[in-house]
């Protein structure tokens, strides 16, 4: 399963027109194959940063998302609304019991722990 979240600094003057901006996004996102969960969250602690979880099946189906007519439009839109930079995670989450034949993850053995 793949996890991003990020987090949407918008206008205050334009919030509304970002909210609803990102409700049309989340409902057409959320009818994508492999999208698990797609949510905007307002933050808390300033209502003018705006939360995004998402959960994808795979790296397939967030690459695809990424390919979308409804991701286009989003993104030709998002400058009217934003005030800085949108900042993104993305995580993997992986079975610990899954085997996996890449190089990258092969199991190595576990080292000695340092102390400081």
């Amino acid at each position: 399963m793949i996890i991003v979240h990020g987090t949407f600094p918008v206008k205050p003057q334009h919030r509304d027109q970002a909210v609803e901006l990102m409700k049309q996004m989340s409902l057409a996102t959320r009818a994508e194959p492999g999208c698990i969960s797609y949510e905007f969250f307002v933050g808390l602690s300033d209502p003018d940063t705006m939360l995004l979880y998402q959960e994808w099946e795979s790296v397939e189906a967030l690459q695809d998302h990424f390919e979308s007519s409804h991701m286009e439009e989003f993104l030709g839109h998002l400058p009217e609304v934003l005030n800085g930079e949108v900042l993104t995670k993305r995580y993997e989450v992986r079975d610990p019991n899954e085997v996996v034949d890449e190089p990258r993850y092969r199991k190595t053995q576990p080292t000695e722990k340092i102390i400081h």
